[in-house]
C-alpha cells in the first residue's frame, strides 16, 4: 500500500489520533483525506486536500451517506471511539452498549460499507485503531475492554474475508496516547504523531498488526501465560 497518492477516510478526525492521522496522511502525500466526525465544525485542518464530512459511525444512515460520497477511497482508518468507563456487572447497560456499538458494530458497519469501494479501487487498506486493552480487563473500564477485544476479533476475521479482494487490514495496538480521552490519566503517554507514524509505516510495509509500544508487546506476550501472573502485577 503506497500512501502517496492515496485517498483516505479517517473517522474521529476532529481531535486526538484522528487529527494526527489526517495530518500524517497529508504529510505522506495522500491526494485527498475525508476527515469524518460527528461535528465537522471541530475539524481545523485547512488543507485543500481535506474534505470534512459528518459521520457518526453508530448511525447506519450516516455510513451509507459517507460510502455514497467517498467512492474514491483507497484507505480507511477506523479511529472513532468512546470510553464510557463502565463495568459489566453493575454498570449502566446503555453505556456498555454504546462502547460496543461504537467499537464493534460501528467499525463493522464501516468495513461492510467500504469493502466494495476498496475492492473496486484495487484493494487498498483498512486500519483499525485498537488498544492494549484489547487483551486485558481493568475495573472501571471493562465495557471498553470488551468492546476493544471484540474489535480485535473483528479485525482478525475481516482480514481473512477481504484477502481475496486484495485489501490489507492492519490492527494498531497501543497503550496511552496523549489525547483528550486520556487527559485524566497520570502516566507516560505516546505522542499521537508517533502512533500515526508507526501505523502508517505498518500499512506501507503490509503489516497485519502494529504494536506501537513496549507495553502493548508485553501485554500480547502475556496472553500465553497464566492470567493470574499478569493481574498480580497490579
Amino acid at each position: 500500500m503506497d500512501i502517496n497518492g492515496s485517498v483516505a477516510l479517517v473517522t474521529g478526525a476532529n481531535r486526538g489520533l484522528g487529527r494526527a492521522f489526517t495530518q500524517g496522511l497529508l504529510d505522506r502525500g495522500a491526494r485527498k483525506v475525508y476527515a469524518a466526525a460527528r461535528r465537522t465544525e471541530d475539524i481545523d485542518l485547512s488543507s485543500g486536500r481535506v474534505e470534512a464530512i459528518t459521520l457518526d459511525i453508530t448511525d447506519a444512515d450516516h455510513i451509507s451517506q459517507a460510502v455514497e460520497l467517498a467512492r474514491d477511497v483507497t484507505l480507511l482508518v477506523n479511529n472513532a471511539g468512546t470510553n464510557t468507563f463502565t463495568d459489566l456487572v453493575t454498570g449502566d447497560l446503555d453505556k456498555i452498549r454504546l462502547d460496543l456499538d461504537t467499537h464493534f458494530y460501528g467499525t463493522l458497519g464501516m468495513v461492510r460499507g467500504f469493502a466494495p469501494t476498496l475492492g473496486a479501487n484495487g484493494g487498498g487498506a483498512i486500519v483499525n485503531v485498537l488498544s492494549a486493552m484489547s487483551w486485558f480487563a481493568y475495573p472501571g473500564a471493562n465495557a471498553y475492554h470488551v468492546a476493544k477485544a471484540a474489535e480485535w476479533a473483528l479485525t482478525n476475521a475481516v482480514r481473512l474475508e477481504l484477502a481475496g479482494q486484495g485489501t490489507l487490514v492492519t490492527g494498531v495496538h497501543l497503550g496511552l496516547a496523549d489525547t483528550d480521552m486520556t487527559a485524566g490519566h497520570d502516566a507516560d503517554k505516546l505522542p499521537p504523531a508517533e502512533v500515526v507514524r508507526a501505523a502508517l509505516d505498518g500499512v506501507e510495509a503490509g503489516t497485519w498488526e502494529v504494536l506501537v509500544d513496549d507495553w502493548s508487546t508485553h501485554i500480547k506476550k502475556s496472553l500465553a501465560e497464566d492470567p493470574r501472573a499478569f493481574y498480580a502485577q497490579g
